[in-house]
């Protein structure tokens, strides 16, 4: 969350002010950054069913739906096309943006991802992307994988299995693919190095998921 909304901050300075979180669930960032909020025409896609429960709970919470708050609720197993029902939200596909999505790539098969990757890419010249991808068991730190196999298990369990799983240099060939002008990857030990040196509680993030940032 914290190098997506840096981007988003560093890309608002450059005068890119749409934001799309693609899968936005329950996404705080509206709430809890009001001194750039103002400044943001944010688009949070997801089904409709979490985006009306959503919507209601910011209401009874006092939040409201500010108006530069785009919820856009998008029925993907009727069809719905996202880029489509953002278009009919008031997003201006001419303009460039910033576009996240995080922790859906492993839901989606790889022929899906690329779909979606083509769509993104065929957005207005200097748009960036941000997506996590998890990375094969056999990449993920040893003392971590037992504890992933059973996160896979339980999303098994629940109808929701994790299907896809990429190394670095297949995600950013896929970006490629896709039409992107350029990808490249953050590690999780990228994501140390800026956020957590010097922490005198030794605090890491998980290994296993990482991020791909792809511009247009």
């Amino acid at each position: 969350a914290r190098l997506i909304e840096d981007l988003v901050v560093e890309q608002l300075n450059h005068g890119i002010n749409q934001y799309v979180i693609l899968g936005a669930g329950l996404d705080t960032f509206t709430e809890r950054r009001p001194d750039i909020v103002s400044r943001l025409r944010i688009f949070e896609v997801d089904q409709p069913g979490t985006q009306a429960w959503k919507q209601r709970r910011l209401i009874e919470l006092g939040f409201g739906i500010p108006n530069n708050l785009h919820l856009v609720p998008v029925d993907f197993e009727a069809g719905d096309s996202w880029l489509e029902k953002l278009k009919a939200n008031g997003f201006d596909p001419s303009k460039p943006s910033v576009i996240a999505s995080t922790g859906v790539s492993m839901y989606l098969t790889r022929e899906a991802n690329l779909t979606t990757l083509r769509q993104i890419a065929s957005l207005a010249p200097g748009s960036i992307l941000a997506l996590t991808f998890i990375l094969p068991l056999e990449m993920i730190d040893v003392k971590e994988r037992a504890q992933h196999q059973m996160v896979y298990e339980k999303a098994r369990a629940a109808g929701t299995p994790f299907v896809s799983f990429f190394e670095p240099s297949e995600i950013m060939a896929l970006a490629r693919e896709a039409g992107f002008k350029d990808a490249k990857h953050i590690s999780r030990d990228g994501i140390i190095q800026r956020y957590f040196t010097g922490r005198s509680d030794g605090l890491q993030p998980a290994s296993g998921e990482e991020f791909l940032i792809a511009t247009t």
